[in-house]
């Protein structure tokens, strides 16, 4: 009897799982938006939020949450599209066709150089 419920969890597992894939490659990412995933709890989160808040005032980003409804499928879209695989954390920026995870003071540069085409558009 154990060993049958224990295969029962074990294929709702499973199958879960798979639905979980497909809704993420449903959801579409936007290659003219700026996506910044993060959580309250991210420490690098605050620090690349308060480094573009200073430098870019005006830019335009949608901020994601990957703990509210649709975010950690939002998140997984950003993950699929860039063949990130599992090993994914936040903060994560999907832009266009550049993305940039974890922040650092090298981070800084490198999205200094994926924002410009999001500038001249506006942002």
């Amino acid at each position: 009897m154990l060993k049958k419920v224990i295969s029962l969890f074990f294929l709702i597992f499973i199958f879960s799982g798979c639905d979980n894939d497909a809704k993420s490659e449903k959801i579409a990412l936007e290659d003219n938006k700026i996506y910044f995933f993060y959580y309250n709890g991210c420490p690098y989160c605050h620090h690349a939020l308060e480094y573009i808040d200073k430098k870019y005032p005006n830019l335009s980003i949608s901020m994601v949450n990957i703990y509210n409804d649709g975010g950690y499928e939002l998140f997984s879209a950003c993950a699929s599209k860039f063949k990130l695989g599992r090993n994914i954390g936040t903060p994560l920026f999907c832009m266009g066709e550049n993305y940039l995870m974890g922040w650092s003071k090298a981070s800084e540069t490198e999205f200094d150089s994926y924002v410009q085409p999001f500038l001249k558009k506006g942002g």
